[in-house]
């Protein structure tokens, strides 16, 4: 089986359309029927809606409010950082707006706020996870902050971010109240840790660094009863003073407590140090594609 193949030019973009589709959804038929606000230019677009309902029916439609404050930053990041900066940004700010106007519209929370910053937290979630697996964007806040963090190095791009995106929210109470608001910061939330476990890797592993007078025996016993691959590392403790070998592994959730329990038996004093590995590419674990 290979694991070096290149993965079709083509499936960045297939990602960026489902991906868009999806927040198109959270935000046509969960945040804008709902009335939360999440930040963001969809949380814009929403305040926007509300606030020119009562001079044209229906307010402004969201995709119109999306293009119209796109358009500025895109021209702005071409002129600073080059047409490369925006190009995969543009696509996905046609796909996301073309998303918001065709895609029918249903109120598929009704009037459960908990319901609503749930589901949609997770589907925007979900959305935007696969747009950066594509490798776009959607312009919005994260292109702003990038162009505002270049006079601003001091500040990092996500510290910016979250200062606008809590900008937009502070706003949003002021049209739609404190008790939405309270309800869209659960969403934010939810948006942020999906979107970050799509992008990382769902599948966890567990990465096990342990520290043994019998590394032989222990390694053994890792490729043949557990099947797994082990690193011997050089080290020295520095209380002792002595050379010692720290094995290093990667196992899957489930031989994590065998490889405990059988490193105990074997070797009662050894230290055994595990953590998380959010996403394995290699022979027994992801294939890379």
């Amino acid at each position: 089986m290979s694991f070096n193949r290149a993965k079709p030019w083509y499936v960045d973009y297939i990602l960026i359309v489902i991906g868009t589709g999806l927040m198109a959804l959270a935000i046509n038929s969960i945040f804008d029927a709902s009335g939360l606000v999440t930040g963001g230019f969809s949380g814009i677009a929403i305040i926007i809606k509300a606030w020119t309902e009562n001079i044209i029916e229906g307010g402004i439609p969201l995709w119109v409010t999306n293009v119209g404050l796109n358009i500025p930053l895109f021209l702005i990041g071409i002129k600073i950082k080059g047409f490369s900066f925006v190009k995969k940004a543009i696509i996905g700010e046609i796909s996301l707006s073309t998303w918001l106007a065709i895609q029918p519209v249903f109120n598929l929370a009704g009037d459960d706020l908990l319901l609503a910053a749930v589901y949609g937290g997770v589907i925007q979630g979900v959305g935007i996870g696969l747009v950066f697996l594509g490798r776009g964007t959607t312009g919005g806040t994260d292109m702003m902050a990038a162009l505002i963090q270049k006079h601003i190095p001091h500040y990092s791009i996500s510290q910016v971010m979250q200062f606008i995106d809590g900008l937009v929210v502070v706003i949003g109470v002021y049209v739609f109240g404190i008790y939405r608001a309270l309800y869209a910061i659960i969403a934010v939330f939810l948006v942020a840790k999906v979107s970050d476990g799509i992008i990382e890797g769902l599948k966890f592993s567990k990465a096990a660094y342990i520290i043994t007078d019998k590394p032989q025996e222990i390694s053994n016993m890792i490729m043949k009863e557990i099947g797994r691959g082990v690193t011997g590392i050089s080290a020295r403790g520095m209380y002792s003073q002595k050379e010692k070998m720290m094995l290093f592994c990667v196992v899957s959730k489930k031989e994590i407590v065998m490889l405990k329990e059988r490193v105990s038996e074997i070797d009662p004093k050894a230290f055994v140090i595990v953590g998380d590995a959010r996403e394995v590419h290699g022979e027994g674990f992801i294939e890379k594609i």
